[in-house]
């Protein structure tokens, strides 16, 4: 099934590395037939062909990117950690600029020893990626969420529970009831 909306729609995925978010991320892509942008490709790029230590610069090329997508009316999947609340204001600032409406998703994995388990055993997607220990993962800033997201815990599920619940939890947030709820 595709979903449509009337206007373009933001996808903004975040959570620590890990707990499936690359995963649900690539599914709502196909789902909803998004642009699929994925901080680590544009980080490690950037790291590869410029040879530059990238701190911000990532974000910033993806949003860019984002928006010329929103603007033609595509809807686009953002996957990354999104760890702050700076970075997940400007994620909702590339929406609104670009007049469409956002999903913020938080994927999680409750199950400490399940999350550090997964952590251990990747295996980088993205060529070069040097992946975070699970040392990292735990130093790693990550503020809670202040605002209203859609929360995917993936401990103890299997994919498709969680692509379901994934499915289920954005189509009710896009519904007209819950649209004019939000206005």
């Amino acid at each position: 099934m595709t979903f449509t909306t009337d206007t373009a729609l933001l996808f903004i995925f975040s959570g620590l590395p890990a707990v499936g978010k690359s995963t649900l991320a690539r599914f709502v892509a196909k789902e909803f037939g998004a642009v699929y942008l994925r901080i680590d490709t544009i980080e490690q790029g950037l790291k590869d062909l410029c040879r530059i230590s990238v701190e911000g610069e990532g974000y910033r090329l993806a949003y860019r990117i984002a928006s010329d997508n929103l603007r033609l009316g595509h809807p686009v999947v953002a996957d990354c950690c999104n760890p702050v609340e700076l970075t997940r204001r400007e994620w909702e600032e590339v929406a609104i600029e670009s007049s469409c409406r956002f999903v913020n998703i938080e994927v999680v994995c409750s199950d400490r020893t399940e999350h550090r388990k997964r952590a251990e055993q990747r295996i980088a997607a993205v060529p070069n990626l040097q992946l975070p220990t699970w040392d990292d993962i735990e130093n790693r800033e990550y503020h809670a969420w202040q605002k209203e997201c859609i929360v995917i815990d993936t401990a103890g599920k299997t994919i498709g529970q969680c692509e379901s619940e994934l499915k289920e939890k954005i189509v009710n947030s896009l519904s007209p009831k819950k649209k004019q709820e939000q206005t």
